[in-house]
């Protein structure tokens, strides 16, 4: 009997480690730090207190760029699982391969009729007309 080799943890844990890491990373950015931020600028005691600022999301900082590389890590993570659960990652795993032989045709394609257009050039045939 041949035993499998024993993974390390983070080989098996990091994509849920990394969905948990988004998940905690979005809810502090939209839920807990704007009402923190706003909860805290009733301790302020300066002149100007009575205009109140909004809290601006550090993750859409740049376009978003960091949830536009989460949604790519995670989702080709998940793809890349689904595959290896379809596939047997730990059998033989199929590969594309290149074929250095031709493709064989059986018959002949009939080649579509050409016609002349304007200044001579090929051009398809004229589309049907109905009567009006």
């Amino acid at each position: 009997m041949v035993e499998k080799k024993e993974e390390d943890w983070m080989q098996r844990k990091w994509r849920p480690l990394m969905a948990m890491m988004y998940m905690f990373c979005c809810l502090c950015d939209f839920a807990l730090f704007p009402i923190l931020f706003t909860v805290v600028q009733f301790w302020e005691v300066q002149a100007a207190n009575d205009a109140f600022r909004q809290w601006v999301p550090i993750t859409l900082q740049g376009g978003g760029l960091f949830h536009v590389a989460m949604g790519a890590v995670l989702g080709v993570s998940a793809y890349g699982r689904t595959q290896e659960k379809l596939g047997g990652a730990a059998q033989n795993v199929i590969t594309p391969t290149l074929d250095a032989t031709p493709p064989v045709i059986s018959a002949p394609v009939p080649m579509p009729q050409v016609t002349t257009g304007f200044g001579g050039k090929a051009a398809p045939p004229a589309a049907y007309q109905p009567e009006l």
